[in-house]
């Protein structure tokens, strides 16, 4: 997958549609030759294998199956993705724990802290659209 940063802000990754129904289109980006020197590469997911897939929701319906387009991602979409998936249930585990355990018995605190994972994820769950709103990944034909 060809990749490279278009200006400080964003990305740029080359992808081929694979599917389009409705507004949602799901497009196969190819491999990228510059995961191996890139320093986030590990953290990115990206690079993990030769291909990778995405959906974007498109509704102005221009594109066709099997077209090459280029997806543009913004770096702060990294950011507020790892906050979501790692920073606010580890915080909310580790909160509840420290919390528990000097009230309750070691292994209800353990316990407890992570069954206050399960509200959490689900709350996620029932706001993923708003969350496909606020990561908006926008697409380009090239």
């Amino acid at each position: 997958m060809s990749s490279e940063i278009t200006n400080k802000n964003t990305f740029v990754h080359y992808g081929i549609i694979s599917n389009i129904v409705g507004d949602s289109i799901t497009v196969n980006l190819e491999q990228n030759t510059h995961c191996e020197s890139c320093h986030a590469k590990g953290t990115c997911g990206i690079s993990d294998s030769k291909t990778k897939e995405i959906e974007i929701t498109n509704p102005n319906n221009t594109f066709k199956t099997n077209e090459r387009v280029c997806v543009v991602l913004k770096k702060t979409l990294g950011l507020k993705a790892i906050l979501w998936a790692y920073l606010i249930p580890f915080t909310l585990m580790f909160a509840t724990l420290i919390i528990s355990s000097s009230i309750l018995k070691e292994w209800i605190a353990g316990l407890l802290s992570l069954l206050i994972l399960l509200p959490y994820y689900i709350l996620l769950y029932f706001f993923k659209n708003t969350f496909k709103s606020i990561f908006k990944i926008s697409i380009l034909k090239t």
